[in-house]
């Protein structure tokens, strides 16, 4: 079984594309979820494109519209900000590291309702809070408060609520 898993992931390294067979893939990939460039320009590499060849393929995708920069940020932002619960800061570093313009995260950020914000940022800290067993309150400030600014969220947002909730 592992023998035939091995030879098929070699089969497919040397598997070459024409133009139209990596669009045709790359449009795939792209309707299945929201990509940014970096990634797209990425998978082409992985399937041993040559330079021209991934211009011109992502030039299409973009006319196409499979491959839209402001789309992806603001996909990106609602989702991780609503599943994961990550703050304005690690979503900023995180769309910055996938090479998305300045314009494009601003954008994005829009996409984040304010009293959603703050009452999500509430409810963690509460959550946390609970979740620490840490009898010294300043220790327990400090493990909230790292947890917190880990996930990406505002420092001043941050030690307001803990003085809010732990004095």
């Amino acid at each position: 079984m592992s023998l035939s898993i091995v030879f098929l992931n070699r089969m497919d390294v040397n598997k070459t594309y024409t133009v139209d067979e990596a669009r045709k893939k790359l449009e795939h990939y792209c309707a299945y979820q929201e990509r940014c460039h970096k990634e797209v320009r990425q998978k082409l590499r992985d399937m041993r494109m040559i330079p021209e060849a991934i211009d011109v393929i992502m030039v299409q995708l973009i006319a196409d519209n499979f491959l839209n920069e402001e789309r992806f940020a603001q996909a990106f932002v609602r989702g991780k900000f609503r599943i994961k619960k990550w703050g304005k800061n690690r979503l900023v570093r995180e769309l910055k590291f996938r090479d998305i313009s300045k314009y494009s995260i601003d954008t994005a950020l829009k996409e984040i309702d304010l009293d959603d914000y703050y009452s999500t940022l509430d409810e963690l800290v509460q959550k946390r809070i609970a979740q620490v067993k840490e009898p010294n309150v300043y220790k327990k400030k400090k493990k909230v408060a790292d947890y917190l600014l880990y996930r990406g969220w505002e420092s001043g947002l941050v030690y307001e609520k803990l003085r809010e909730y732990l004095g």
